[in-house]
């Protein structure tokens, strides 16, 4: 788990009925933002070495503010899935009306559910992700829905990830990665460059 603060970044906590949700934001101007969510572990930084943190510094100066997400209850998904949309709300706050949400392993079932609860969210992306939790994976559309998944994932199989688009509805897209594991990190510098290009074009009209 990569936890690592970034220069243009700083922690926050946000305080709930239920608890404090500790967060780090990379703020910019703009109406548009990436929530960022970990696994069943939580924390920040993200899979692949950090991918959080590495895209939300190389999005911010074209306009795409960050918030990576921790869980006050991790492996939970109803109360993370709560912790995500007060993640949204606060953004909201910000001036920030148009919201992708980008979830790893567990992450990918609590985002998939707060897209559906939330139409500030524009876009989700959903890497590694389990099924368990996914049910309602088809509500997500019409808005775009990524799949991301390692061949040799040997956590959660690649075909959790061909299970769920396949019962996704347009517009949807599946990425995998030959070699790569459930963490990402063999196909790193494709997964950056992949993902942000994803990101650019899903925020880009609107």
């Amino acid at each position: 788990m990569t936890d690592q603060q970034q220069p243009g970044s700083h922690p926050l906590r946000l305080e709930t009925q239920a608890g404090e949700v500790n967060a780090r934001l990379h703020p910019c101007a703009g109406d548009t933002a990436v929530l960022w969510v970990f696994g069943a572990g939580g924390g920040l930084g993200g899979p692949a070495g950090g991918i959080y943190d590495r895209l939300a510094e190389q999005l911010r100066p074209e306009g795409l503010a960050s918030l990576e997400l921790d869980y006050r209850y991790p492996g939970r998904l109803a109360p993370c899935v709560a912790d995500v949309l007060t993640g949204i709300t606060y953004l909201q706050t910000l001036g920030k009306r148009r919201i992708v949400l980008v979830g790893h392993s567990f992450g990918g079932a609590v985002v998939i559910g707060a897209a559906v609860q939330s139409p500030a969210v524009i876009a989700v992306a959903a890497l590694s992700s389990q099924t368990a939790g996914t049910s309602q994976v088809a509500q997500v559309s019409p808005r775009p829905i990524l799949f991301v998944h390692g061949e040799a994932d040997e956590v959660l199989p690649a075909r959790g990830s061909l299970d769920l688009h396949a019962r996704a509805r347009e517009p949807k897209e599946l990425l995998l990665y030959p070699g790569s594991r459930h963490g990402l990190d063999q196909c790193r510098d494709a997964l950056d460059r992949d993902l942000s290009g994803w990101l650019r074009r899903v925020t880009a009209t609107g």
